[in-house]
């Protein structure tokens, strides 16, 4: 009882000393103790809206990364349909080739209906030789398409990555009020949207 006693008194003594040092403050020095709290408030506030900003920042950077994984396996899967497709039809025509080569190797009774025949196949293996270009180059656009996603998503994950270090350097702040690890959430977030921007300039 008597130490609890000492406390109270002791907290006492601190209210009175701190009511005091308030009453013996000049005006003005009352109207800067008055701007310092202000100014702590407004700079709290400040620095949580810069949180949502870069919260948002790194949920949108984050759903473009997503979409350019997305794209890059989409077009991935379309190269490789592709590639089937052209060695589909290049099976079909290097058999046609062997076909013809054995016609001609061949002594038949009917030499107009088998020139007739080589001439048909001739025009197949034409027209397969046209179509393997065009096969190819569809199949060399859609992988180049997977190179470019591939490479756009690489930004957006670093982009990503330093917003979200920028978000959490920026919360220590609302708890050491340490005004460093702001600004340095602020460059790590600019420097992250900067790089997650150039994603744009990749073709």
């Amino acid at each position: 009882m008597r130490g609890k006693g000492l406390r109270h008194s002791s907290c006492g003594r601190q209210n009175s000393t701190f009511a005091a040092k308030i009453d013996r403050m000049e005006p003005t020095e009352m109207r800067e103790f008055a701007k310092q709290l202000e100014e702590g408030g407004e700079s709290l506030n400040s620095i949580s809206l810069a949180i949502s900003v870069l919260a948002v920042l790194v949920a949108m950077v984050t759903v473009l990364g997503h979409r350019s994984h997305t794209e890059a396996v989409l077009m991935q899967s379309k190269a490789g349909d592709q590639w089937n497709l052209y060695e589909a039809k290049k099976i079909r025509q290097e058999n046609l080739m062997v076909t013809v080569d054995v016609l001609r190797l061949q002594s038949t009774g009917d030499a107009k209906a088998t020139a007739a025949l080589l001439a048909e196949y001739n025009s197949h293996i034409a027209k397969w030789t046209e179509d393997l270009k065009e096969e190819q180059k569809t199949a060399d656009d859609f992988e180049a398409e997977v190179r470019i996603a591939e490479a756009k998503a690489v930004r957006f994950d670093v982009g990503e990555a330093l917003l979200q270090i920028a978000v959490v350097l920026s919360s220590i702040t609302l708890f050491t009020r340490r005004r460093g690890f702001f600004l340095g959430g602020l460059s790590l977030g600019a420097v992250g949207v900067v790089i997650a921007a150039s994603a744009w300039l990749v073709h």
